[in-house]
Parts: structure tokens; sequence; C-alpha cells
């Protein structure tokens, strides 16, 4: 076994080290069954099972695929590298915005205002609540908390507590791939070395299909035909809305802000068509003279505090776009020995291997953001200080899983697993495309995550789509987007939503609930993926 390599040599990846694919393929599936076990099957912690999977990688790595001790290292380094600095910086900032909102109560003002629009109409309340603002939390905190805290309203506001958690979780769907401010995007292209503003136009024109839809799917499944006559309406407002601007932003602007603008523009196009309505019944009520009900709203400073965070974010990441200040000092930072040092057998050319350090990174412009929204609070610096601390308090063992899973992931990359399971995808010929979605399905199922998804499979779908002589950003974004539609039926996801609104123990009865409309919904992702691959190839950017 190698432990160094001489100046200038090259380490040729080995597609068939077992002299089988087929073997080959089994074993480098291996790190990637034993993550997804422990997290999905034993319902082990996201660290346990990324430090157990990363082991086995480098197991595997060096033992079967005699990859030079060195070379190993350096990979798992270089993830570690990306998962801190890239990943984590974004997520941090963007929680702590989420924290500094409900400190100074603006957070707490939102929902009021959310929850004081939707009336007493079970389906706009499940839109708004649900699906608007769920997807405003899923685009700034993630993790959980819009299964979470949108139960929780739903139940408060006289829904069903298992009815409140399965729209919870079918709502946590249309957003999942541009959440936390863009997270699983980010990850996808450091793991498959894509563009990410290419990565977010391809999802950006799958998931608006699902955005649009989804607002009436709900209204179908809460109260069938008769209630989506009813609210066909509203529920075209919010979709549309929705899909538009997860389209536009995502394609002009990236994918930081649209899991943000989306939603928001969702709420007030709603909200405004509400308004319109409510005026209109107030005018009928006054001319038949009878007595209009008469809701406590909000001032108008309020709801102006209550959208402040989440309008400086916006303007921070739209104005970071224009200007392109991503860019902007970027440092090319090659990593010893590993770059070029590896040969990409299935592709016959070098492996680059070249960490860019972005200073104006978006998450530089989320702590922009964050300090704008403390000022005109005026947050003392010790509020600011307290949030950012539970922040990092919160992000330590999340925070050390993404890390070890994004090593695990450069890990496959360089050392030719990935490569190997992707040769044996593409054997699934063309139908292949239909199929990518179930792959990213899968991951987020078992791990909960659509950022573990990418990180998982993102790469074995490029491999793919290059034996299949198919643009890899396509099948790259179908992975993320048919995780989407997994999410919904992970374990961890269900866990936090029936703990939430006291039906601990009723788990299967929730997934049972969720699971057809799943395997639904991650279909639809996949015939639009195999249309874009086949029938309308400008579609891919």
């Amino acid at each position: 076994m190698a432990l160094m390599l001489a100046a200038g040599a090259v380490w040729p990846q080995p597609l068939t080290p077992m002299g089988s694919l087929a073997l080959s393929a089994a074993a480098a599936s291996i790190p990637m069954v034993v993550v997804l076990v422990l997290m999905g099957g034993l319902r082990k912690g996201g660290l346990t099972a990324s430090a157990w999977g990363l082991a086995s990688a480098l197991v595997l790595a060096v033992g079967v695929w005699k990859m030079p001790l060195v070379l190993a290292g350096w990979s798992v380094a270089f993830g570690f590298v990306y998962g801190a600095v890239t990943i984590l910086w974004l997520v941090f900032c963007g929680l702590w915005l989420y924290r500094l909102a409900e400190a100074t109560g603006s957070f707490d003002l939102l929902r009021r205002w959310v929850q004081q629009s939707a009336g007493g109409d079970e389906c706009i309340q499940a839109i708004l609540v649900a699906f608007c603002f769920g997807s405003l939390l899923e685009g700034s905190a993630g993790f959980g908390a819009p299964v979470a805290v949108t139960a929780l309203l739903l139940v408060k506001l006289g829904f069903d507590a298992r009815k409140a958690v399965m729209v919870s979780l079918l709502a946590n769907t249309a957003p999942v791939a541009f959440g936390s401010v863009g997270v699983p995007i980010v990850a996808l292209a450091g793991v498959t070395g894509l563009d990410v503003l290419k990565l977010s136009s391809a999802i950006g024109r799958q998931l608006p299909v699902l955005s649009f839809i989804l607002p009436a799917y709900i209204v179908l499944l809460l109260k069938g035909w008769e209630g989506l006559r009813r609210s066909w309406m509203p529920a075209l407002v919010a979709g549309t809305s929705f899909a538009v601007s997860q389209a536009l932003v995502s394609n002009l602007w990236g994918p930081y802000a649209t899991d943000l603008i989306s939603p928001l523009a969702s709420i007030a196009a709603l909200v405004g068509y509400l308004h319109l309505t409510a005026l209109r019944r107030k005018s009928e009520a006054k001319a038949a003279r009878k007595p209009a009900v008469e809701v406590d709203r909000l001032m108008p400073a309020q709801v102006f505090a209550a959208c402040l965070p989440w309008a400086f974010l916006s303007g921070v990441i739209v104005l970071w776009s224009y200007f392109k200040l991503f860019q902007r000092g970027q440092i090319a930072i090659p990593i010893p020995q590993l770059n070029q040092g590896v040969f990409i057998t299935l592709y016959g050319r070098p492996y680059g291997a070249v960490y860019n350090f972005q200073p104006l990174t978006a998450g530089t412009g989320l702590l922009a953001a964050i300090l704008l929204t403390a000022i005109c609070f005026r947050a003392r610096p010790g509020l600011l200080l307290e949030t950012g601390t539970k922040t990092l308090r919160q992000l330590r063992l999340p925070g050390l899983t993404v890390i070890l899973i994004v090593g695990l992931a450069y890990l496959y990359n360089y050392s030719g697993m990935a490569y190997t399971l992707g040769a044996v995808a593409a054997r699934a010929g063309a139908i292949f495309p239909a199929l990518s979605s179930y792959l990213g399905w899968v991951a987020c199922f078992l791990s909960g995550s659509d950022t573990a998804s990418n990180v998982l499979f993102g790469n074995l779908q490029v491999a793919a789509a290059h034996q299949l002589h198919l643009n890899p950003v396509l099948l790259a974004a179908t992975n993320s987007s048919g995780a989407v539609a997994g999410k919904m039926i992970s374990p961890q996801n269900i866990a936090i939503g029936v703990t939430t609104v006291g039906l601990i123990g009723q788990e299967g009865k929730v997934l049972h609930s969720t699971f057809w409309h799943s395997v639904l919904l991650a279909g639809l992702i996949g015939l639009i993926a195999w249309i874009e691959a086949y029938s309308l190839p400008g579609l891919i950017p």
C-alpha cells in the first residue's frame, strides 16, 4: 500500500477493483448503506451514522480501491474544509437571523399576522400556515422547524392533530431543495463540481410545477372536491405566486433567497386576495344591513416589523447576486498532492482539487442582514451575542455531522467509488432520468435531509449522466428535486411532527397517510426530468 505519491505522480481510479463491475459496485455501496441503515433503520444519530460511514469508506478506499493513504487523507480534509467554511457558515448565519427575529419579537408578529390573515376557513389556514409560512421557515431555519411550528399552529387553530401533521409534512416539500438559505444546492455543487447557479436554475425549472399544484393538492386532501371547488381561487393565487417567484429567483439570483422571496410573495398575494374578498363581503353585509365580524388585526407598523428581517435577507442576497459579490476577493487554494493527482478512469481526465475561498460568500451576506436587523430593532450587543451563542450551541452536533458526511462524499468521489456506482446505475439506460428522482427520494427518506441526499448521491447521478451522454446538471438537479418528496416520509421529520402535537407512538399511522402521496410526487419529478432529457433539452441550463 502506497502511503505517499512520488512528485508529479498520478493515481488512476480503478473502475472495477474487484474484477467485476457488479461486485465492485456492491462494495462501493457499503458506506452509503451503513449511513442510511444506521439513520433510517436503527434510528441512530446523524453523527454516529456519518462517522461509521466515513470509517467504512476509508477502509474500502485504501484497502480495496488501493487509493494512496495520503490522497485519501487530503480528500477527507478537503471535504471537511468545504463543509465547515462554505456550508456551515451559511447555515449558522441563517439560523442566527431566525434566532434574532425570535428574540426581538419580530417572528412572533409574523406568526400572528399569518394566523389572523387565515380567518376561519380550514383550507385557507392550511395553505397560509403550512404551505406559505412553513416555506418561509424552511428557507430561514430548516432542520425540522417548519413541521414542528406549523403542525402546532394548525392544532391551535382547531385541526385534528394527525391531520395537522400530515398537512405540515405534505407542505414541507416544495421549498426543501432551496431550504436553509440554499444549503442543499450549495452542498450539491460542492460534491459534483457543477456550477451552483446552473443547479439552482435547473431545480427552479422542475420544482415550480410541484409548487403550483401543491396548495390545491392540500385542499383536495383536506376537504375533497367540494373543498377544492370552494377554495380553488386561494389555492391558485398561493400556488401561482409561489411557483413564479421560485422560478424567477432561482434562475436570476441563485438558491440563497429563493425560499425567502417565494413564500413572502405567496403570503403577500394570498393575504391581498383575502383582504379584497373580505372588503367585498363587508360591503355586501353592509348593503344587507348585517353586522360584519371585526377581527383584531396587527397595526401596519407591526406587520412591517414582522417582515423586516426577511426583507433585509432577501434584499441583501439579491444585491449580492446583482453585483456579483460572491466572487470578489476569491482565493483559489490548490489541495496539495490531490489537485491533478487523481486520474478519473471513467472520463479519461485528471481530477482537479482547488478550494475557492470566498470571503464575501452568501453567509457573509446573511451576516450583513443580521446586523441590519439588530440595528433597526435596536437590539443590544448582549442580545446579538446571546442569540449567536445559542445558534452555535444548537449547531455543534449537526455541524459535526455535516462536516463528516461531506468528508465522506469527497472521499467517495476522489477514490472512484462514486464512479463505479455511476457506471452501474447507467445500465438502466434511457429510463434512468425517470428513475433518478427516486435515488434522491430514497436517500432523503432514510436520512431526513435533502442536503445529505445530495452529498451521498449527487456525484453518482453525474457519473451516470456521463455514461448515458445526458446533461449532468439535469440528473444532479433531479436528485435534489426528487429528494423533496422523500422528506415527508422520513422518520426524523415524522418524529418531530408527532412529538410537537402529542402523538408519540403514532408515527406509523402518519407514515401510512403520507407514503403514497410521496411516491406520486417523486414520480412527477421523474416524469419532468425524463421529458427534459428527451423532449425539451432546451430547458436544461
